[in-house]
């Protein structure tokens, strides 16, 4: 189907970045793979470019030449979505890494994608301004990978994922032409919106170069606390009632016991006490600009937790305090990882439904002898469920598993639902793509996807 690299197409690269195309087994093997599982596929050769203008050359050769292209930004995504399939050119975005403007006068912030989202947040923050959108790995995870896997986080709950605060995108086409998809303004009614149809698209349609975000002001305050529940459907019941009473925080997340106790000892920290009968915990944080409201909110959060069965609430009362709770809650899929081989699915439902898709995890994995581990978004519905592989044998893992997972799915379709949050299709989830679309509804992703990339050389593998 593409063509394989030989000598001479590595020639041509290397007249286009001279110190920046590798072959050699250590550059190959490091970018041979993302966060996902134990997934693992070498490229033939990693290029790292710095110019619009340098990709355009890249994508238009091998267009031409029918090479197929995987765009990689920070690796830490968990769908597979930079994981070099199909071999060949492998472009790094990881020099791409200026902010190139903070325009203060109208909230904007223009940036190249290889900037780490956590020092873009830090840069703005210096100015009073505030990009919400905060995944669990920002502190390592790049703004372009956001963008291609339509991030959202713990913030979502309150302001939104990435997609809200894109305005405009410069992005190469597969076949070598430059374009920006819209304008930077808050207001776009011209044409089809070529911007979020960009956002999201995991890398199958163009490589995004130049990204210009809406930016809002950065609240004053902020108050946390840290809630035990004896019964972890409980703790999916509560999130309904605490936003159905007219508060709405900054975040709401759900984390199962084991979830804190494997990232307690992964950390090496025990700053949290977690009793005998603690089932599951809500981080619960609210935000804004007056500290009175937000203590009123925070008493009425408390007098509503108290009608579930509950242990004594922590309530931090230093800026230290909320970084390690926050670390705690930010470090779980990596104390996860480091505890066993994994499939972490990415599910989300109407928030309503929680305690029904909680409930349905746990009897599916005692009808498949699945050990799951669970935790995530609790206010935008979003759970994450880790299957973990313990000592289940290859055979089940691979063979048996995915008739699990897949009941899983229709199940959370059924409560209206979708098999992705914020972590994308990508590779791992492609072959579920079917239950959560019809045949016309594919049909017609994939004529976009022909539209972009008559050869099909972007990406290739992923989502379809």
């Amino acid at each position: 189907m593409f063509t394989s690299i030989t000598p001479e197409h590595i020639k041509f690269f290397k007249t286009i970045l001279p110190a920046n195309c590798f072959t050699d087994e250590e550059n190959l093997l490091k970018y041979s793979h993302d966060e996902t599982e134990d997934i693992s596929y070498l490229p033939q050769v990693v290029l790292k470019p710095n110019t619009s203008e340098q990709i355009s050359g890249i994508l238009r050769y091998c267009n031409e030449h029918k090479i197929c292209v995987t765009p990689a930004g920070a690796r830490t995504g968990l769908s597979g979505g930079a994981i070099p399939v199909h071999g060949g050119v492998l472009i790094s975005m990881e020099r791409f890494n200026r902010i190139l403007d903070i325009d203060e006068d109208n909230f904007q912030v223009t940036t190249e994608p290889g900037v780490i989202t956590q020092v873009l947040q830090e840069a703005v923050a210096e100015k009073g301004l505030f990009y919400p959108p905060d995944p669990a790995s920002r502190g390592t995870c790049f703004i372009g990978g956001n963008i291609s896997e339509n991030s959202g986080g713990p913030k979502a709950v309150k302001y939104g994922v990435t997609a809200d605060y894109v305005l405009n995108l410069e992005v190469v086409l597969p076949t070598g032409e430059i374009i920006w998809t819209g304008a930077n303004v808050l207001k776009n009614a011209t044409g089809y919106n070529l911007t979020q149809l960009i956002v999201g698209s995991e890398g199958t349609l163009g490589i995004v170069t130049k990204i210009v975000l809406k930016l809002i002001t950065h609240p004053t305050y902020d108050m946390l606390m840290l809630v035990p529940f004896r019964n972890a459907q409980d703790a999916c019941k509560a999130v309904s009632v605490i936003l159905n009473n007219g508060i709405t925080p900054s975040g709401l997340e759900f984390m199962e016991r084991d979830a804190l106790i494997w990232t307690q000892d992964f950390l090496g920290e025990t700053n949290v006490v977690i009793a005998d009968d603690h089932a599951a915990h809500l981080l619960i944080e609210v935000d804004g600009f007056d500290s009175e409201k937000l203590m009123d909110d925070c008493s009425k959060i408390m007098q509503l937790v108290e009608e579930f069965d509950i242990d004594e609430i922590l309530f931090a009362d230093s800026r230290d305090q909320k970084d390690a709770l926050w670390k705690l809650r930010r470090s779980v899929g990596e104390a996860v990882k480091a505890n066993s081989i994994y499939k972490e699915e990415d599910t989300v439902v109407p928030r309503y439904y929680l305690p029904e898709l909680l409930g349905f995890v746990k009897e599916i994995g005692n009808r498949y002898g699945f050990k799951s581990v669970c935790y995530g978004h609790a206010g935008d519905g979003n759970l994450h469920i880790n299957i973990i592989r313990g000592d289940m044998d290859q055979d089940k893992w691979d063979n048996e598993l995915p008739t699990a997972i897949r009941e899983l799915f229709k199940e959370v379709v059924k409560l209206g639902g979708t098999i992705s949050g914020e972590h994308g299709i990508g590779l791992v989830q492609r072959p579920y793509m079917d239950i959560a679309f019809d045949d016309k509804s594919l049909e017609l992703m994939r004529m976009i996807k022909k539209n972009f990339d008559p050869n099909g050389i972007l990406n290739p593998g992923k989502i379809f």
